[in-house]
């Protein structure tokens, strides 16, 4: 590593730390820790009182490595650190000691002070898309040389969904009992685990799309993975719908006056807008009739049996869910763009 201070950043927790002791490696080499290596967390819950760690860390920053050539030091949840605490770590980043290296780890956004200040920014963050969660498989496996091809990659991006964060513990584990081995998914699926949950976009594109199949294939995977209950699904497919009507007959035309009126960011509100325009106020008020009818039914208005045995599914639940998704889907796939 060129730079002597490198910050991880990212929003999950545990990728963060997870690249931390990847990068910690990394700038150790060879060294030994117990000479190297000094570890501290900003809010180190085993310091007294309101004793902050930053006159520990300063410290070790400008002493000269003993015995090595140089020392790496590391600070965990540097995002908890007040104004004059970044301000010090600032002060030091702007001139730094010779021989030492700096690791932050910050769990939040790239716009902290201390992520544009580094030399170097390692970002886990990993977008919510299909293809994305597929290259971030890609890419992990093969920092632990774990061999595979793309299409068992792809279904352990399916497996894992939104919860990327096990992919790292996923490979470490590969690794240590086939090597660099070539695998297939019948080496890897012992170690998979449960299905993941999946971002709700994947449902609401399957829907808006008009492709029934997938909308049902997203809704089971959200009720499999126990990520989302039937009435959660529900309330999310009413708020995308809502939004469509409050568009509708509003005169809205515009992607920015679309996300000032509902409030959200620019994509979304494009989409709702552009959604609002294909399927028109008879199409959107079925919509909402149908949504309706299905928290009703989710409340009690039915019953299509309880729990599968086999699959620990709720049969009404499923049921329910699955009419809701293949019909609003099916409306979609009949309407076209005024």
């Amino acid at each position: 590593m060129s730079s002597q201070t490198i910050c991880v950043v990212g929003t999950d927790a545990t990728m963060v730390y997870d690249a931390v002791h990847n990068v910690i490696n990394l700038a150790l080499d060879e060294l030994d820790p117990s000479f190297a290596l000094q570890d501290f967390t900003a809010k180190d819950v085993t310091t007294s009182g309101a004793e902050s760690v930053t006159p520990r860390v300063l410290e070790a920053l400008n002493t000269p490595p003993f015995l090595v050539d140089r020392r790496v030091v590391v600070v965990r949840d540097a995002q908890s650190l007040v104004a004059d605490e970044v301000t010090a770590l600032l002060e030091w980043i702007s001139d730094p000691a010779p021989a030492i290296v700096l690791v932050l780890a910050v769990v939040g956004t790239k716009t902290h002070k201390l992520v544009k200040a580094a030399g170097e920014v390692v970002e886990v963050n990993v977008g919510s898309r299909s293809g994305e969660r597929v290259s971030f498989v890609e890419s992990k496996l093969a920092e632990y040389r774990v061999t595979t091809d793309h299409a068992t990659a792809q279904r352990i991006a399916d497996q894992v969904g939104d919860d990327v964060a096990r992919v790292d513990a996923l490979a470490r584990t590969l690794q240590s009992i086939y090597g660099t081995a070539p695998l297939n998914f019948s080496h890897i699926e012992p170690y998979l685990g449960d299905a993941g949950d999946v971002p709700e976009w994947d449902l609401t594109d399957a829907i808006d799309s008009g492709d029934a199949t997938k909308a049902i294939v997203v809704a089971r995977r959200m009720l499999d993975s126990k990520g989302r209950a039937g009435l959660q699904i529900v309330n999310m497919l009413q708020r995308h719908y809502l939004r469509m009507a409050r568009l509708e007959g509003s005169g809205v035309r515009g992607a920015d006056d679309a996300a000032a009126l509902l409030g959200i960011r620019g994509f979304p509100a494009t989409k709702a807008l552009q959604m609002s325009q294909r399927l028109g106020t008879e199409r959107i008020s079925t919509a909402v009739h149908w949504i309706t009818n299905a928290d009703i039914a989710l409340k009690g208005g039915v019953s299509y049996g309880g729990k599968d045995l086999n699959t620990d599914m709720d049969v009404t639940e499923l049921t329910v869910i699955e009419i809701l998704v293949a019909r609003l889907a099916k409306m979609t796939q009949g309407a076209r763009r005024r």
